[in-house]
């Protein structure tokens, strides 16, 4: 086929026609194929990878350093204070002393003052005057109020008037009398007119003391008028005002005074205890009473019992008992809410340890004696407290008692004593309150 003015293509391996009049003429073989397409990563995500390894490996490595200074900590002042594994103990200690403790009965009472005056009127009128402040402090005979005394200085006027007449009326009789008997004595009179006259006498004498207690009733209702203290203490606030109109007998209570010096404590005891408190008491013995505020936390004033009531509440099981305090400072206000504690006996060359190195378990209480750096549980039986003491038996004055890292302790524990204080005035694991 030479007339045609095409050339036959040439059919390559992958039956790829190619013009045969191309000027570059294709001679793909068999052993000749195109190259396939290198993979090329983009940039940005090259550089992400390149962050996040970064901070995976300052992550591992802050890791690294926080887990070396735990571990240098806990082998340091932590793990020496509680105690390392296998190690000995660190821990603080007491020593049990002998000495005197007071066995109290704790209640509470109510401030209560010995004399308390509510002042009303006597007498009907209108008040003039008020002598007193608000919260004063009075004393007996000190004025306070003033009712106008203008209508029982005449009632009284008229009285003393009645009195004077009848007085000359006794005199006449009694002069009358007098000429009688001289005149009888003469036989001038007869016997029944002298008589007669001793009788008005009597009569008109009578009279005259009718008028003498008028004259002291009406003096002692124009005293009315006049209100002075009754007791010494302190008043309230003011009840009256100038220009009240006041009533005989009425229900208005015109002014509060009461006595703040000395003032009594009311509280309550069990039944229980009164065979503790009344052989004392018929000794006569002083037994001190504390007053501490609501909280039980700071001592107020101190006092001495003076009775015990007649009488058991039998709904409540308790007896009242008062106490008396000076209060020369004030520090007890009439109906505060006090707590009180009576010091019914002590306890003398007793053995005395920390509340808080006394350990329970169920009923049973112990205590960890050291001896040669070692801890030895002993059983004790705890007694009466005071304040952040106990009274114990079961050790000896002198012994050295575990005070902290109870939760570390056992029985033969090897121990090591801290001389250093415990961070917040406690040791580390005690069980104090």
């Amino acid at each position: 086929m030479r007339g045609n003015d095409k050339k036959l293509s040439s059919v390559g391996t992958k039956g790829d026609i190619l013009p045969a009049d191309s000027k570059e003429h294709s001679t793909i073989g068999p052993d000749h194929q195109l190259p396939a397409p290198s993979p090329t990563l983009p940039r940005s995500k090259i550089v992400r990878v390149i962050v996040w390894i970064v901070l995976l490996l300052i992550f591992a490595v802050g890791f690294l350093l926080v887990l070396r200074h735990h571990d240098e900590t806990t082998k340091g002042a932590g793990g020496g204070r509680h105690g390392a594994p296998g190690g000995p103990v660190m821990l603080t200690t007491a020593t049990a002393t002998k000495g005197d403790i007071g066995v109290y009965l704790d209640a509470i009472g109510t401030v209560t003052p010995v004399y308390t005056a509510s002042i009303t009127s006597q007498v009907t009128g209108p008040v003039i005057a008020v002598h007193f402040k608000e919260g004063q402090i009075v004393n007996n005979g000190a004025p306070l109020i003033d009712i106008d005394p203008r209508p029982f200085q005449a009632t009284l006027l008229q009285a003393q008037g009645a009195l004077e007449r009848d007085e000359a009326i006794l005199a006449q009789a009694a002069m009358d009398r007098d000429r009688y008997r001289d005149a009888w004595a003469r036989n001038a009179i007869p016997r029944q007119q002298l008589d007669d006259q001793e009788k008005i006498v009597l009569q008109d004498a009578g009279t005259v003391k009718n008028d003498q207690g008028t004259v002291a009733f009406d003096q002692v209702q124009l005293g009315y008028c006049h209100i002075t203290a009754p007791i010494s203490g302190r008043v309230g606030l003011r009840l009256v005002d100038p220009g009240n109109v006041v009533q005989a007998s009425g229900t208005v209570t015109l002014a509060v005074i009461t006595q703040l010096q000395p003032i009594t404590v009311i509280f309550t005891i069990p039944e229980d205890t009164l065979g503790q408190v009344q052989p004392r008491l018929r000794q006569n013995a002083k037994l001190p009473v504390l007053a501490l505020d609501r909280g039980a936390l700071k001592q107020i004033a101190n006092g001495t019992l003076l009775t015990l009531d007649n009488q058991i509440d039998t709904t409540t099981g308790t007896v009242k008992a008062r106490a008396s305090f000076d209060n020369k400072d004030a520090a007890l206000f009439p109906n505060e809410f006090v707590n009180t504690r009576l010091l019914v006996n002590t306890l003398q060359g007793v053995t005395i340890v920390p509340s808080s190195a006394i350990q329970h378990n169920g009923t049973a209480s112990f205590v960890y004696v050291i001896q040669d750096d070692t801890a030895h549980m002993r059983s004790v039986k705890p007694g009466v407290t005071e304040g952040d003491n106990t009274e114990v038996t079961g050790i000896n004055p002198g012994d050295v008692v575990a005070d902290s890292s109870f939760d570390k302790l056992q029985d033969k524990a090897q121990v090591m004593i801290s001389k250093q204080p415990i961070s917040g005035g406690r040791p580390i694991g005690s069980n104090a309150p």
